[in-house]
């Protein structure tokens, strides 16, 4: 049996940029230069290995793959969710503390930069809708209730992936991560299947033509040069992934090591 591949995504970044990240704004422009040439050393590699579709390595997403969307907005608090590892460190999402919410950033910025350098297709990532799903606090915010906020999600999650397709984009793989954070969360598997269903709410806005376009990446991270492979079994998701209305799924059973996690 052939099983088709292609690269995922987060490629660890070169060391010069590391130390300017840490030194310096993340979003300062004066930064731009440097985050083109780490967008263009991934590509050059990627394409020397002959991968016939590459990735940018998500080198211009500033902290993490989870919050670029929404970094520099107003209206969040750092206190949001907190997800501890088996390693000792802690990864912690944002908290929305007024509405409405939206996006400060859509990924189809980096895909024009990528396509910019590749000579073949490029494949653009971007966060899954029930990441985000996090930074809406347990008790309900004055006059923003829930409801509206999946509403308001869920439109910018599409506005993103339409943006992707209509750019070109060989193909858009969303990124469910916390599909395994899930578990580990909540072990009775509740906020798992509160999970698959936002995102096949997401999934439903895309015809099935749109949807062969559409992929759904899962993996067990490596913030902090640690990785999270034994918090949480795989077995434990599949079943629920699976149910997921996605065309192409990508899973990655191997140890990663990405940039460390805000």
């Amino acid at each position: 049996m052939i099983i088709p591949t292609e690269p995922i995504g987060s490629i660890p970044r070169p060391l010069r940029l590391i130390e300017l990240v840490r030194s310096t704004n993340s979003i300062d422009p004066k930064l731009d230069p440097v985050y083109d040439d780490a967008v263009r050393d991934t590509i050059e590699r990627f394409e020397a290995t002959g991968s016939p579709v590459v990735t940018d390595g998500e080198q211009r997403k500033y902290h993490n793959f989870w919050t670029y969307s929404v970094e520099g907005l107003p209206h969040i608090s750092p206190d949001g969710v907190k997800i501890p590892f088996a390693a000792g460190h802690v990864r912690r999402m944002p908290r929305l503390t007024a509405g409405p919410f939206h996006y400060k950033l859509y990924a189809d910025r980096f895909l024009e930069i990528a396509q910019r350098y590749a000579h073949v297709p490029v494949k653009q990532a971007v966060i899954s809708p029930s990441a985000l799903s996090l930074m809406y606090p347990e008790q309900e915010i004055p006059g923003y209730p829930r409801e509206q906020f999946i509403d308001d999600l869920l439109r910018e999650h599409e506005t993103e992936v339409r943006n992707c397709l209509q750019k070109g984009a060989h193909k858009v793989q969303v990124d469910f991560t916390e599909g395994r954070l899930a578990i580990k969360l909540d072990p009775s598997g509740n906020l798992l299947s509160t999970f698959i269903h936002l995102n096949n709410l997401a999934l439903s806005r895309f015809s099935p033509e749109e949807r062969k376009r559409i992929g759904v990446h899962t993996c067990p991270g490596g913030d902090c040069d640690s990785t999270h492979s034994a918090d949480v079994d795989y077995a434990e998701l599949l079943p629920s992934l699976f149910e997921l209305r996605a065309e192409n799924f990508y899973i990655a059973f191997s140890t990663e090591k990405t940039r460390p996690a805000s």
